[in-house]
Parts: structure tokens; sequence; C-alpha cells
């Protein structure tokens, strides 16, 4: 099998010849800058200025080289965005740190020293009065220019013609996140209360900016993209971020409106749906509404111990990630424990198919080299 029938085999439930394996095919399921150029430099490679999947996250993605050498079945389709899209052209000089304006009119920084990631500082509504106004007044990013996906059906024509199994990014963060972005963590969790009709017409634009983007995207590139994939973080590591009585009032009807036209414009892709933390009491909701594959299997988190939610979903959903947990053991643990982990997971999610391995998050800066190794001598792709 190659890469994308092995893949496709595991999507469609079945075991294929070898545990399916992605790395940088998404933004979750990627590496930093710093972890990658450890990597290759262990593998005996030189320094690598890299192509960037985001920059904001400092997600790379690795050169063909390195993906052919470590047998990685996916390839990842990035189109440009306020992470990715000439970041470092629009820096600014802010003393001990540089600062980012972004498209959407939220700030970042970066720390001069020692910086991994940049932070999000300032968000456009958060001092403003809510009104119905505020949302159609605002100077949104225009989700349908076709610069944004430029060059992404050569690139997709290509990695099938190569074998690989075709993952498309969406436009931005999910709904949820995006809120918390535009208004501020503290606001966005109340304004359902305090301004329901300004919170729903907030949350409904967003949900539109996503639909434009994807009926763009779609429209080039709908049978040359095998999987599409969506977002929103709504679990913390014991519980959610809003209870799911919550979530099903207020966000699951505008998310099931962007899976819906997704499919309608991409019948034969596969949607997958990233949700970091606790999300099980969401998993039959997101079931209802079409999402095929969940990533992570954020392993330890309160709720999401593989053996039971591969009993409970596995016949309905697809697990993809959580093959070795990235908060605790690929950072701090020995390669034996990397070792172990991964086989412990995959002993719990891949019987029967159903089950692709990643990480269970982006593999961050400070992981040693020697770990990455061993993970990828554990799944046999060294």
């Amino acid at each position: 099998m190659n890469g994308r029938e092995r893949i496709i085999e595991a999507l469609n439930h079945r075991e294929p010849d070898r545990i399916p394996f992605d790395l940088a095919g998404t933004t979750w399921t990627g590496i930093t800058n710093g972890a990658y150029q450890k990597l290759r430099q262990h593998l005996g490679f030189g320094p690598e200025e890299p192509e960037w999947a985001d920059v904001i996250q400092q997600i790379v993605v690795p050169s063909a080289e390195i993906l052919e050498l470590i047998n990685v079945d996916t390839r990842g389709l990035f189109p440009l965005t306020s992470h990715n899209w000439d970041v470092y052209s629009k820096l600014r000089d802010a003393g001990e740190r540089w600062e980012y304006h972004d498209e959407w009119g939220f700030t970042h920084h970066f720390p001069k020293e020692n910086g991994y990631w940049f932070s999000l500082v300032g968000h456009p509504m958060e001092h403003l009065i809510p009104e119905d106004t505020l949302v159609d007044r605002y100077n949104w990013p225009d989700p349908s220019n076709p610069a944004r996906i430029a060059g992404l059906r050569e690139k997709a024509i290509r990695f099938r013609e190569e074998g690989k199994l075709v993952i498309l990014k969406g436009l931005c963060a999910g709904i949820f996140e995006m809120q918390q972005r535009v208004r501020g963590v503290s606001n966005a969790l109340v304004d359902s209360f305090v301004y329901p009709e300004f919170s729903d017409r907030l949350i409904g634009k967003l949900a539109d900016l996503k639909i434009q983007f994807w009926q763009k995207a779609l429209e080039e590139l709908a049978d040359v993209v095998d999987v599409v994939a969506e977002a929103d973080d709504y679990g913390t590591q014991e519980s959610q971020l809003v209870s799911p009585d919550h979530f099903r009032q207020y966000y699951k009807a505008h998310i099931a409106r962007i899976i819906k036209a997704i499919k309608d414009l991409a019948p034969k892709a596969k949607l997958i749906f990233h949700s970091c933390g606790n999300i099980r009491p969401l998993l039959p909701d997101f079931i209802e509404i079409g999402i095929d594959i969940i990533n992570p299997v954020h392993i330890n988190a309160a709720g999401m111990e593989p053996y039971q939610l591969k009993k409970d979903f596995g016949s309905e959903l697809v697990f993809w990630g959580g093959g070795v947990d990235t908060q605790k053991v690929l950072p701090e643990g020995s390669p034996s424990d990397v070792a172990d982990d991964v086989k412990r997971n995959i002993d719990a999610l891949a019987p029967g198919g159903g089950f692709v391995f990643a990480t269970v998050h982006n593999i961050q800066a400070e992981v040693p080299a020697e770990n990455i190794i061993a993970m990828l001598k554990a799944i046999g792709r060294l």
C-alpha cells in the first residue's frame, strides 16, 4: 500500500498493512522549527530555512527529503492566512519583542530572546460596546481572496501522484476560539448571557466567513483533497471550557452549517475536527453533525482514556492522534518511555482500523531529537 491507500483503509475502519502515520499534515500534528532543526541535525542534515505552515505557532513544513526518509503518509495544503501570510515582513519593533498586527485586527507579540511562539495580546472588540451593527461595520478579512489558494491544486495533484493522502487546512481557528480572539476570553464567555443577539450575530458571522472560504477553496480543490480540516477547542485537562448544554445552544448549529457546506462541496472528502482536552461529552454531538475524524485523542485528559474511547466510539469515529503524549512523555521522558507510550496507545486505538498515528499535539522545541527518533522507531518508520 502507498500512504494514501493506507490511510483510506484506516478511515474505512479496516486495518491497513501497517499503522498510518501523519506528521505535519495539519497544524495540530506538526513540528515546531526548534524541534525540526534538531531532528535534521540528528539525521545528518544541515540547518534549513523552513517553509512555514503556521508562523504564529512556529510550525514548519518539513522538507520532502525528511518526510520521505521517515515515511510520512500525509501531505498538508496550507492556504495563506493570518498565520503564514508574509508574517515576518509585517513585524514591528516593539522594544523587547516583535509586534504583529494581522488581517483580523489581532495583535501578537514574539519575544526577541527565548521566544517559542507568538502570543495574542490584543483583541479588537474587547473594549467596544456590543451592539448589533458592530459586527456588520467591522473590517473583516476577505475569505474568498484567490491568492489564499494559489498553487495548491498543483501541489495536491503532485502529492497524490506520490501516493500521499492530501489534507486541506481552513481559514482560521474555530468559531468559539475566534470569538475569544475578537472579544477577549472574559467577554466571549459571558456575551451569550449579557448580549445574546450580538453574540449570536458575531458567532454566525465567523461561521459565514469560514463557509465563504470553503466555497472558494473547494470549488478549486474538492476533487484533489482527501481530508478537510476544521477545528474548535472546547476541552480542558479536566472538563470543558463551556458546558455541553451551552455548546449545544450557542455553537453547535453554526458548526453544523460549516460542516454541511464542506460536505456539500466535497462529498468524497472526510472531515477531521480538532478539539483539545476532555471532549468526551461532546462526541455524540460531533457524530450527529457529520464529523468523521477526531483529533486528538488527548490521552492524559480526563475522560479520554484510549481503550474506553475506542470501545464506545470506535465504530463511528476515526481517531487521529493520541499516539504519544506531548505534555510529559515526549519532552521529558526517556526514549524507552516514549516507545512504551507509543505501544500502549497503538494497542488501544489501532485494532480494527480507524486510527492514524500522530502525536497528541505539535512537537515542541524542547523535545529531544532522541525522543522523536524513539517514536519513529516504535512505529517502524526508521
